[in-house]
C-alpha cells in the first residue's frame, strides 16, 4: 500500500467526509468534482530535525538502506538572505521514512548524496532545488521532475498543490512556502508543511509515468530529466546589474553608470550583511537615483526610496556611488544594451532582415499549433530561443537533415528533433 493509499484509509491523517480515491485511476468525470482531502499530518509524524553529525550519520545509514526512488525538496530564504543557499533539505524513502536536515548545521551533505547516488531523485521543479543542493554536495545521477511530467502531460496547473489535488485526491497546505527559513528554530507548523512536501512525491511520481507513458510520452520525459540531471551549472551572469526593474526607464550612459555603481555598492553591502539585496535598497529606489543624478546628500535623500528611514552614514555611501560614476570619463561609461549573444529582439526582424521575420512567423505558428495538439506548452515542445536562432541563420541548404543537425548543436533533445524538424524545415522556405 503506498503513502497515498495509506493516508486515504488514515482518518487521522485527513480531515473527515473526503472520498477516496486511488491516487493513479482515472476517474469518470462526475456532475460535481469531489472535493479533495486534505493532507494535514505526515504518516510518521514530523521527524526531528537533524541538525549535528551523529543525527546526520543516522539519516545517512538509513537512506542508504532504503528501497526505491528518493523524494527531495529543499527550502531557501529568497527575500530574506543573500543567495539562494538551502535551510532544510527533506527527504523521504521507502524504509527510511521522511528526514529534515538542517544545512546550517550539517553543511555538508556529501556523505547524504553519495548514500543515495545510485536511486532516482524525485524533485518537484527540478531546476530551481538542484543549484542550492550541488552548493552542499547533493548531486544526483537520475531524476524525476514531477513540474516538468505534469508539463509534458498537459496538465494546466502544474505547482505542487495542484498536481496533489489532481492527480492524486489530497490537497496541501501552502501557506509557508515563502517564510524565512533561516530562522531558528523552525516552527512546528513550518516543519510540518516542509515533511509534507515530500509525503506524496512518490505517488505523485508513479501516477505521472503512468499517464506519461500512456500518452506516449514517457521517453520524452526521460530525455528531458536526463538533460537536467547532467546540465552543468550555469555561468555567471554577465552585467546582473541590467535587470534591474526598472531598467528600461534609463536611456543616458551616465544613467546607467549610476545605476551600476548603485547596484555594485547594494550587493556588497549586501553581501557583508547577508541579507537580501532588496532590503538593503530597492531597484526603484537605484533607478530613481540614476534618473535624477542627485549633486549632494540632500538632493539624494529627497528622493523616493532615500527617505527618513535611511541614515545619513547610508546616504553618504549611496552619494559616493553616485558621485563615482558622476566622474567617469566618457570612455568607462556603459553602453546601452549587452552584446547580442544571439539573434537581435523580434520585434526588429520586419527591418533588419524581412524574410528572417517572414520564416519566424511561419516556424511560430507551426510550433504553436503542434504543442495543442499534443497538449503540452509550446516553450516545453521546443524552446523560443532554439527556434529564433534557427530562422536567424538558417542552414545554407534547409534540409531535414541540415534542420535536424542544427536543432542538435542548439542542445534539442531527440524527441523534439524529431517533433520539429520537418514543421522548421517548411518554415524556413517561407517567404
Amino acid at each position: 500500500m503506498t503513502d497515498a493509499q495509506e493516508t486515504a484509509a488514515d482518518p487521522e491523517l485527513r480531515t473527515t467526509g473526503g472520498p477516496r480515491r486511488e491516487p493513479w485511476v482515472s476517474q469518470p468525470a462526475p456532475d460535481v468534482a469531489p472535493a479533495p482531502i486534505p493532507l494535514l499530518e505526515p504518516r510518521e509524524g514530523i521527524p526531528p530535525v537533524v541538525a549535528t553529525d551523529a543525527a546526520l550519520a543516522e539519516v545517512v545509514a538509513a537512506f542508504a538502506a532504503g528501497r526505491g526512488p528518493v523524494a527531495v525538496d529543499a527550502e531557501r530564504a529568497s527575500g530574506y538572505r543573500y543567495g539562494q543557499r538551502a535551510y532544510l533539505v527533506q527527504l523521504r524513502r521507502e524504509g527510511a521514512g521522511t528526514a529534515l536536515v538542517d544545512p546550517v548545521g550539517c553543511p555538508d551533505l556529501s556523505g547524504l548524496g553519495e548514500a543515495i547516488a545510485g536511486a532516482e531523485w524525485i524533485l518537484h521543479a527540478a531546476t530551481q532545488d538542484l543549484p542550492c543542493l550541488r552548493d552542499i554536495g547533493m548531486r544526483p545521477t537520475r531524476l524525476f521532475d514531477t513540474e516538468l511530467a505534469g508539463r509534458l502531460a498537459g496538465y494546466p496547473r502544474v505547482g505542487l498543490g495542484a498536481m496533489a489535488e489532481t492527480v492524486l485526491g489530497f490537497s496541501l497546505e501552502k501557506g509557508h512556502s515563502a517564510v524565512d527559513w533561516s530562522s531558528r528554530p523552525l516552527p512546528e507548523p513550518w516543519l510540518r508543511y516542509a515533511a509534507l512536501d515530500v509525503e506524496l512525491l512518490v505517488d505523485l511520481r508513479d501516477a505521472l509515468e503512468k499517464e506519461l507513458d500512456r500518452q506516449g510520452k514517457l521517453e520524452w520525459a526521460l530525455q528531458e530529466f536526463d538533460a537536467i540531471a547532467t546540465a552543468p551549472p550555469a555561468p555567471p551572469r554577465k552585467d546582473p546589474w541590467r535587470r534591474t526593474s526598472g531598467m528600461h526607464k534609463v536611456r543616458r550612459r551616465r544613467q546607467m553608470a549610476v545605476v551600476r555603481e548603485l547596484w555594485n555598492t547594494r550587493d556588497r553591502i549586501a553581501q557583508r550583511r547577508d541579507v537580501s539585496p532588496g532590503k538593503v535598497l530597492g531597484d526603484a529606489a537605484i533607478v530613481e537615483a540614476a534618473l535624477a543624478l542627485p549633486q549632494n546628500v540632500h538632493a539624494l535623500g529627497a528622493l523616493p526610496g532615500f527617505g527618513h528611514r535611511v541614515g545619513r552614514r547610508q546616504l553618504d555611501q549611496w552619494q559616493a556611488a553616485v558621485d563615482r560614476a558622476r566622474a567617469l570619463p566618457e570612455p568607462d561609461l556603459p553602453q546601452p544594451g549587452q552584446a547580442l549573444q544571439g539573434p537581435p529582439p523580434p520585434r526588429s526582424w520586419a527591418d533588419k532582415d524581412p524574410r528572417a521575420a517572414a520564416r519566424l512567423s511561419a516556424a511560430r505558428a507551426a510550433v504553436t499549433s503542434l504543442a495543442e495538439e499534443l497538449h503540452m506548452p509550446q516553450e516545453n515542445l521546443i524552446t523560443p530561443d532554439t527556434v529564433r536562432r534557427v530562422c536567424w541563420e538558417p542552414p545554407a541548404e534547409p534540409t531535414p537533415e541540415a534542420v535536424a543537425a542544427a536543432l542538435r548543436g542548439h542542445g534539442a533533445r531527440p524527441w523534439q528533433v524529431e517533433q520539429v524538424t520537418v514543421l522548421l524545415t517548411e518554415a524556413l522556405s517561407a517567404r
